[in-house]
């Protein structure tokens, strides 16, 4: 799609509080689409005021229009969202599902999973193609309700195949998570809007918590995440969490012992106020269901994860970039709050990166993104310098380089592929992918 022009202004129909701002769009022959807001969209600043074309077509893609007007405003998006609901024959759902995207030619690929507790996907596709799967779910009462939310995948799809199918567990945790009651939700934390959220990060992080004069010390910010998410991108104030997979986090569920990894180790499961977040939401609703079983009374949640809040409030509180699973691995906060200019765009770390470092060397890296060790049977996911990266040919470690299952070293923002790519190479020469 082709913008041609824009045209800003101000129904005099509305309060002046509440103005309501068009974009008048026109692409070659098509005829005009008018995108309103409720609030402006606009931010100016000091030095520069002009939208760049890749944020001007992230507006239209959130604006969710209707099938009937929607246009090719993205090549590619990547659509997220979850659902807690019944459904008593979720295979019988998978074939509804397989079925749709078959009969309409859908080009999707992703992880969408249902179980009896509800749906979990996470998919990219052609803008056209993953907007017509979400708004024919949310034709089905049981899934009308759902927060879809939706980034740019500039370099087209962002997982390399579809697994639509019947999982017992939406999330993935040791034990399981389908005896948890996740369909009740008074044993979930109380969702709090990302406006609500930064609002208390706000006052808290004014304060010192352990401080005895402070009478809010009972608040604990919990990062309910992997230890390297953090490492790029968390919350002020959030300690990062000692863990490498969702499946084993033992946050307040452990009494064997007190540890300072653990925030929740030593607080008052009834006086203490806990607020948890996540990427999307899921997971915090999953332990935060775990956390009440524990006699845990004062939970919250970020309403729609960090995701959301970064659209509705953008980085304020937050610092670094946000990791997400699937190729795209970092995004920086522009790619999700509407009023970005391309002055934040063309900035590849936000807020202060002085807390990431280098996995080898320890000391400030230059990207907030992560890179693949070199040895296949490692493949430890870190961060690294490029001193570090070019020193051990994009390992790990000075053990790694001397494996015999070594892939070339990769350069900016590529992704590993499956090792029979590389099986039939000559991998100790140069080579480029």
């Amino acid at each position: 799609m082709r913008w041609c022009s824009e045209v800003i202004s101000v129904s005099g129909s509305h309060p002046p509080l509440a103005p309501v701002f068009t974009v008048a769009c026109f692409s070659n022959n098509r005829s005009s689409v008018v995108l309103q807001f409720q609030r402006p969209f606009i931010k100016f600043n000091k030095s520069f005021c002009s939208f760049s074309l890749r944020q001007r077509k992230l507006l239209a893609v959130q604006a969710q229009l209707p099938s009937s007007s929607r246009g090719d405003y993205f090549d590619f998006v990547v659509i997220n969202f979850y659902h807690f609901v019944f459904i008593k024959d979720p295979r019988a759902e998978v074939v509804k599902h397989l079925s749709f995207l078959h009969l309409e030619d859908l080009d999707i690929k992703g992880r969408v999973y249902l179980s009896e507790q509800g749906i979990n996907a996470q998919y990219s596709g052609p803008s056209k193609d993953a907007l017509a799967y979400v708004n024919w779910l949310k034709e089905d009462n049981r899934f009308s309700d759902i927060m879809v939310q939706m980034s740019p995948s500039e370099k087209g799809h962002s997982f390399p195949t579809l697994k639509l199918r019947y999982k017992p567990s939406l999330v993935q945790f040791d034990g399981g998570i389908s005896h948890l009651p996740l369909l009740d939700p008074s044993m979930r934390a109380i969702p709090l809007a990302p406006s609500e959220w930064r609002g208390r990060l706000a006052a808290i992080n004014k304060n010192d918590l352990t401080s005895k004069d402070y009478p809010n010390r009972n608040y604990v910010l919990l990062d309910v995440r992997n230890g390297y998410e953090w490492d790029i991108g968390h919350f002020c104030g959030a300690q990062r969490p000692n863990v490498d997979c969702f499946r084993s986090t033992s946050f307040g569920l452990t009494k064997e012992q007190i540890t300072a990894s653990d925030p929740l180790s030593n607080v008052d499961k009834e006086k203490a106020i806990i607020l948890m977040y996540c990427t999307g939401g899921i997971r915090c609703d999953v332990y935060s269901t775990m956390l009440r079983q524990q006699g845990f009374q004062n939970l919250y949640t970020l309403k729609g994860g960090v995701s959301h809040y970064l659209k509705s409030e953008g980085p304020a509180e937050w610092v670094g970039n946000l990791f997400v699973f699937d190729s795209r691995l970092s995004l920086p906060p522009p790619v999700y709050y509407a009023w970005a200019t391309a002055e934040a765009e063309a900035t590849p770390v936000s807020g202060d990166d002085r807390f990431a470092k280098c996995y080898i060397c320890n000391m400030q890296v230059s990207e907030l993104r992560h890179r693949n060790c070199a040895n296949l049977d490692c493949n430890l996911l870190f961060l690294c310098c490029r001193e570090c990266a070019k020193d051990l040919s994009g390992c790990c470690c000075a053990t790694c380089t001397t494996a015999p299952r070594l892939r070339p070293v990769l350069n900016g923002d590529q992704r590993y592929k499956k090792w029979h790519i590389y099986r039939d190479m000559d991998l100790q020469g140069k080579m480029k992918i």
